[in-house]
């Protein structure tokens, strides 16, 4: 089990306080629904959803009987996304609200992701708050007459959808004239509802949308982390086939991964680039991305006229910077996309809708946009954590022999190397060092991470 300031996520089953069991999922959504009790008694309201695992619907019946007994009125909107979420909880006027999803992460784990009444994650201060209520079971359950109510609302998936196609940059009539033919993976989770629904709004043919995976049975028919090697067989259905785009996200649906029509990967990182590129065609202004995505970003912002920024990893510190720059696009660079215009929250689906209207515009393949880009590489790369290796004092000496270099320590440990960089930080949500490099040759970026991975081994060594 994992804790931390967003929410707590763990393989489901084993010992209490060693994995994600029944009780701990009651003790930290007692906490949370104690926490928004204590910091605006006056609204009493909570949204929850939760992806298609299977231990979903178990976990969702727990956190809302642990919310109820609270005090807490529940509003379930049963299986859903986590951006479908983020919208009901300001449009519920709730205090809060709850995502069971452990997002990419394989089918024995779930979690509970934590938002605010703005349908935001919460700070970290609050977060703290959060565990501590929960670490010493300072919660009190209400008597019977005082306990939370219960209501079921399947409809805000539609509501998401339509609050889409009135965004202004969302051209349906170019979409409907680019006639587009589209392959689908959602890896059997709520993406196999959302995502065709979506095509469909946008006026792509019910015939012209190839369905893999999208039954939302929770048996995930590949690692859910939407990575060119987990996508085999909807890149072998486009090759095989005569197809415009293949379009895939992860189970809870905030992540975006295009597949070209010609079977290969547009990059997980050029999601981001290419819609903020369309974005910024019709409104200069500045962007954001975390310190691990690809520096394309600031090219193609710099290029437009606007300013770029980099926040510390973690969708809550990418959303602060962009308020703080009035930024009017960011997110992440595992295919999150952040459009305020929309919300202040990675959504695939409004991902989907501005990709399109750009590629339909655009009147050339998928394939012939993505080299309109500036051409980088990422090698992402982690080393595995064990109890006797003191991370901070690795990061310290990493720190120490590249001390010549320009260093970023926002968020572990960034080192420039002229138009290269590498980027080493603890994991928020595995027991890893997580190590991203980015070159303008792929060879370049994985020699600079082996380098660096190389020097790790040796200080752990060295301190042995």
């Amino acid at each position: 089990m994992i804790k931390s300031i967003s929410g707590i996520r763990g393989i489901v089953g084993g010992k209490t306080g060693e994995a994600l069991t029944p009780v701990d999922v009651v003790k930290f959504a007692a906490a949370y629904g104690t926490w928004l009790r204590r910091s605006n008694p006056a609204n009493t309201k909570v949204v929850i959803g939760r992806d298609a695992r299977l231990s979903g619907e178990m976990v969702s019946r727990l956190v809302a009987a642990s919310l109820q007994g609270v005090g807490l009125h529940v509003i379930d909107l049963g299986l859903s996304t986590t951006p479908t979420v983020e919208i009901a909880v300001p449009a519920e006027e709730a205090a809060g609200g709850i995502i069971l999803t452990a997002s990419h992460n394989p089918i024995q784990w779930n979690a509970l992701k934590l938002l605010n009444g703005l349908g935001e994650f919460i700070s970290g201060e609050e977060g703290a708050e959060v565990l501590r209520l929960a670490e010493e079971e300072d919660f009190d359950f209400v008597e019977v007459r005082k306990l939370g109510s219960y209501r079921i609302d399947d409809t805000y998936l539609a509501r998401h959808i339509n609050q889409i196609l009135a965004l202004p940059l969302v051209d349906r009539e170019a979409i409907v004239a680019a006639n587009f033919r589209i392959v689908v993976d959602a890896v059997n989770s709520t993406g196999g509802l959302a995502v065709p629904m979506l095509l469909e709004a946008l006026g792509v043919h019910t015939e012209q949308i190839l369905k893999l995976n999208c039954e939302p049975t929770g048996l995930f028919a590949h690692n859910p982390e939407p990575l060119p090697e987990h996508l085999r067989e909807i890149r072998n259905e486009i090759k095989n086939g005569s197809y415009h785009l293949g379009i895939v996200v992860d189970p809870d649906v905030d992540r975006l991964a295009l597949i070209c029509e010609d079977g290969s990967p547009f990059g997980e990182e050029y999601t981001l680039v290419a819609v903020a590129d369309y974005v910024l065609k019709n409104q200069v202004g500045n962007t954001v991305s975390n310190l691990s995505s690809t520096a394309a970003l600031r090219d193609v912002t710099l290029k437009a006229g606007g300013q770029y920024f980099a926040s510390a990893v973690g969708e809550v510190n990418v959303v602060t910077m962009m308020k703080e720059h009035n930024a009017i696009i960011g997110g992440e660079g595992n295919g999150g996309v952040i459009y305020p215009e929309a919300h202040y929250g990675r959504d695939a689906l409004v991902g989907i809708a501005l990709f399109l209207s750009h590629l339909a515009k655009f009147g050339k393949s998928a394939s012939v946009l993505r080299k309109m880009y500036p051409k980088y590489f990422i090698s992402k790369n982690k080393i595995e954590l064990t109890p006797d290796i003191d991370v901070d004092k690795v990061l310290d000496s990493i720190k120490t022999r590249y001390a010549r270099q320009p260093i970023n320590t926002v968020d572990g440990v960034r080192i420039e190397f002229d138009r290269e960089w590498v980027h080493l930080r603890k994991s928020n949500t595995e027991p890893i060092i997580r190590i991203y490099s980015e070159s303008e040759t792929l060879a370049t970026a994985d020699n600079l991470a082996n380098k660096i991975i190389s020097d790790i081994k040796e200080i752990i060594s060295e301190r042995k």
